[in-house]
């Protein structure tokens, strides 16, 4: 028998998935973590998740049921890392294809629960958005949880929802969210982590990295990409708060209203009805105002890119930060591949080096 978890919403959430697996059952239990192909255009220029229609090399060990593996791939133009992660973390990862909407969703969680012969869920979620009411003006990307949730819950399999690291994906504000959780179930630790850490090596996941950070033990004040607002790392960062699905469906309108619903467009339609907006939507227009791909250019040689670290890092401890992620340090210093090698090789070979996996930590930190 294996566990069955479903990772809320795509992108960060398989990796906290396999880090609560680890913490509730130990690392080496046996585990399958579905997850979306909803990895945002950082990683895929397409807008909107992935359906197993656009991979190639998945297996089918069952009716309903999509496994990932290293050699699966994304067909061109899309892009996915989760062949790379299928490679890397313990579990094993099957595909939440929802473009069968709530129901579609609810076939295949019904398939895998069959194929572990489990008979519960783990509904895990990074940050808490899987209890969003919807009018929370930060709110971004509260579709995919929200399917998922009404997709565990129209099984009838029993489901435990799990929100790790409340507030570090900056959508519900911490002063609303927590009245929403309660007390903690558990609190991650260090050993929670060994599985996933390297994953950051290359992954652009800012959630998850924070929440290994603060597992890890790093406090302070860390500064992510395009977030309203910095992340204190303190011992609240790390815990893990539990509901049951019924608890969490009453916290989430849109979860609610998704209940049968039978497709992704039709999930879309009611996301602009409960929430004002579609994330899918927002997508295809940052996709279509995207800046077109820039002629390759020399890459800046290592002093050259170590001093424009050094103003930028001064203008970021201005601010009050400590640590900032991987990916905030690439994109606004817009680094190409190369120059990022070169810069954070550098940075590592500082006394003291400056990686605090899976963080950076600036100078006067």
């Amino acid at each position: 028998m294996k566990r069955l978890l479903v990772a809320a919403g795509g992108g960060g959430d398989a990796i906290t998935a396999a880090m609560v697996h680890a913490a509730l059952y130990g690392p080496d239990t046996p585990a399958l973590v579905l997850t979306y192909a909803w990895e945002r255009l950082v990683v895929d220029p397409v807008p909107g998740p992935r359906g197993a229609a656009d991979f190639t090399g998945t297996l089918a060990p069952a009716p309903g049921l999509t496994l990932i593996t290293p050699r699966t791939a994304p067909k061109a133009p899309a892009g996915s890392l989760l062949p790379r992660l299928a490679a890397q973390l313990r579990p094993a990862l099957g595909l939440l294809d929802p473009y069968g909407g709530t129901l579609g969703l609810a076939r295949q969680i019904e398939a895998a629960a069959r194929w572990c012969g489990a008979d519960r869920i783990d509904l895990v979620d990074v940050g808490g958005d899987i209890v969003a009411r919807g009018d929370e003006p930060t709110l971004r990307s509260p579709l995919g949880d929200a399917l998922a949730l009404a997709a565990c819950a129209a099984t009838g399999i029993p489901t435990t929802v799990y929100v790790a690291g409340p507030g570090l994906d900056n959508e519900v504000p911490l002063p609303l969210l927590m009245p929403r959780l309660g007390e903690p179930a558990l609190i991650l630790a260090p050993e929670d982590t060994e599985g996933v850490l390297a994953v950051f090596d290359w992954h652009p996941s800012e959630a998850g990295a924070v929440l290994v950070a603060a597992a890890r033990g790093v406090r302070g004040v860390c500064g992510t990409r395009d977030a309203p607002r910095p992340l204190v790392l303190d011992d609240s960062a790390r815990q893990v708060h539990r509901l049951t699905c019924e608890e969490a469906l009453r916290l989430n309108p849109l979860a609610g209203a998704l209940d049968r619903c039978s497709g992704l467009e039709a999930a879309e339609e009611v996301s602009y009805e409960v929430c004002g907006f579609s994330e899918i939507a927002r997508e295809r227009r940052r996709a279509g105002a995207a800046p077109a791909v820039p002629s390759p250019r020399p890459p800046a040689d290592p002093a050259t890119l170590l001093a424009r670290f050094a103003a930028w890092e001064q203008a970021r401890s201005a601010e009050g930060l400590d640590y900032v992620t991987t990916r905030r340090i690439t994109e606004e210093l817009a680094l190409t591949p190369p120059e990022a090698a070169d810069l954070y090789r550098a940075l590592r070979t500082e006394a003291p080096p400056r990686r605090v996996p899976p963080l950076w930590r600036l100078a006067g930190a």
